[in-house]
């Protein structure tokens, strides 16, 4: 097993899935806290990297295209501090990152985890029912209705009709934008036969946002809504080309667990590794070979 903590949170791999936990530290992002633990599943990884500074660095996950519905409704629009995939690392702990960071490729490569696009979502979204307040309204989600309620900032034309239910089976796409600059941001339903280009602020099926600090967990209700619709699911060339495993010939797979041996026992001489954590990650690495 592989785990780094910092106050940022806690990152443990068990070889089949990462666990991210939030830290409690004030820095910490109420979209991160709100959202809780998350459990990635090793097929859902595309990657994972280190960027280190000169007094902190920073581990990213990078997630296989549409295989999580946050990030499928989000769009990529996430803030750095609001990306739950994102860990900030103090840089006397850099070896143990390293280590996270080299258990995880050796997982993805012996387990041939492809790094392409998927039709289905790997991981379940925000659990329901969920409700939040920002912006011009409360846009609340039990699984399978979204309830839009307005308060006294609504614009009169879109609160007029009173609020609004949702039925899943009605919606077709939803979509939350941060607010940028002097543009306002929205979470925005499409309901099917009622398409529209209206501004959020006059849209009846949208919460206009401006930025406020509980913007970003409207991304949330987001997320649980994308992942009770239809998958995106990508062109049947690309979906077959994702699910193609590359070609690794036995003999890679041998080095790559010397390798790991090598590297293994370079972390406990330096001190990095305990002799206990050393002992556990060589077994698992003999288990393999």
């Amino acid at each position: 097993m592989a785990e780094i903590i910092q106050k940022d949170g806690t990152w443990t791999f068990d070889g089949d899935a990462l666990r991210l936990t939030p830290g409690r530290d004030k820095n910490v992002s109420l979209l991160r806290k709100t959202l809780g633990e998350l459990t990635v599943p090793l097929g859902a990884l595309a990657g994972i990297s280190l960027e280190q500074g000169k007094k902190s660095g920073r581990l990213r996950l990078r997630l296989r295209d549409g295989a999580d519905p946050l990030l499928q409704a989000t769009g990529g629009k996430l803030a750095e501090p609001n990306d739950p995939y994102q860990l900030a690392v103090e840089s006397d702990r850099y070896g143990v990152a390293e280590y996270v960071v080299d258990e995880v490729r050796d997982a993805l490569l012996l387990d041939r985890v492809p790094a392409g696009p998927v039709d289905s979502y790997l991981l379940p979204g925000p659990s329901v029912p969920l409700s939040v307040s920002a912006g011009d309204g409360t846009a609340s989600f039990d699984g399978e209705h979204v309830r839009l309620e307005w308060n006294w900032k609504t614009e009169d034309s879109k609160s007029a009709a009173g609020a609004r239910s949702l039925a899943l089976a009605d919606l077709t796409t939803v979509e939350w934008h941060p607010a940028v600059g002097l543009e306002n941001g929205y979470l925005r339903f499409t309901v099917r036969g009622a398409e529209t280009k209206a501004p959020p602020k006059y849209d009846p099926n949208s919460v206009e946002l401006w930025g406020f600090k509980k913007d970003p967990l409207m991304a949330l209700v987001a997320a649980a809504v994308q992942a009770r619709l239809p998958h995106p699911t990508a062109s049947p060339e690309a979906a077959q080309a994702a699910e193609q495993p590359a070609a690794i010939a036995p003999e890679d797979d041998h080095d790559a667990l010397l390798r790991r041996l090598r590297e293994l026992g370079d972390l406990h001489r330096s001190g990095i590794l305990t002799d206990e954590e050393f002992a556990l990650a060589k077994q698992a690495v003999l288990k393999r070979m």
